[in-house]
């Protein structure tokens, strides 16, 4: 009987914990969203309204510019597919870089750690990427340009994946950019010369033989690979590895959350 009590007290405060921690991260995110996008106009919106702009401009270009079709599969589907992840990952690494020196001050707060500061900027650049993107596909199927997703169970699986990369590289690149000055010189060039090994704008079976076991290497490439065959289906002959998946996004994740815990003594708080 004790043992069971000692256990549900244990469980008890493990609730309490996580729901305090949930309660930090939303307080963090509607302070980011005050911040930067202020009370005024339309305000919050903006966390849709931007990446929506982006999203909807590329697909929009895109579609009017290149064939309606490519390798059988419809363009504008391809756009949106490829580049809703591609933003949740821009955004995410770009609101990362300084993020602990910019919010320095809220780590006197017992509640706030580094860890909570760039789960809740991150949290917000892929909810509002997510939701975009659900905005300008609805779009795109209401006008005929695309038809709706064939295989949902795939498609979620491939935004968690999604999801968890970019949490894990915005808590590396976090970490990394306050060691080291470098790394926030080198942030647009390192984005701008990674996006050939993203995924979001071609796919692996569209590739030489030789050259598709490389791009598997890069997460990104095989989580955009599921999104791309819940959307299409068999049709997109799509390659990914669930397994592969699960252990390399782990692994970031741990690598993020290590760099995180230890980067306080690197915050130089204004």
């Amino acid at each position: 009987m004790r043992t069971a009590s000692t256990l549900g007290s244990a469980l008890k405060g493990l609730a309490v914990d996580f729901g305090c921690l949930l309660r930090v991260i939303y307080a963090l995110i509607m302070r980011e969203i005050h911040t930067r996008y202020g009370r005024e106009n339309i305000g919050f919106l903006w966390v849709l309204g931007e990446p929506i702009l982006f999203c909807a401009g590329v697909a929009i270009l895109w579609t009017a510019i290149r064939p309606s079709h490519e390798h059988g599969l419809p363009m504008t589907a391809i756009v949106i597919t490829g580049y809703v992840p591609l933003t949740m990952w821009r955004h995410c690494l770009g609101q990362a870089v300084k993020a602990f020196e910019a919010n320095g001050s809220l780590l006197f707060h017992r509640q706030v750690t580094p860890v909570t500061i760039i789960i809740a900027r991150a949290s917000l650049e892929i909810i509002g990427t997510i939701m975009a993107g659900l905005l300008v596909a609805c779009g795109a199927i209401f006008m005929g340009f695309m038809k709706p997703p064939q295989y949902y169970g795939i498609l979620y699986l491939g935004l968690f994946f999604q999801t968890v990369f970019c949490i894990a590289m915005a808590m590396i690149f976090a970490s990394l950019s306050e060691m080291s000055e470098l790394v926030e010189k080198v942030m647009n060039v390192f984005s701008y010369l990674t996006l050939p090994f993203t995924g979001a704008f071609t796919m692996v079976s569209w590739l030489p033989q030789k050259y598709r076991w490389y791009m598997m290497l890069s997460p990104s490439v095989d989580n955009i690979e599921m999104i791309r065959e819940g959307q299409f289906g068999l049709n997109a002959h799509a390659h990914y590895d669930i397994f592969y998946c699960c252990w390399i996004n782990l692994l970031l994740l741990v690598v993020g959350f290590w760099l995180t815990l230890n980067v306080r003594k690197y915050i130089l708080v204004q």
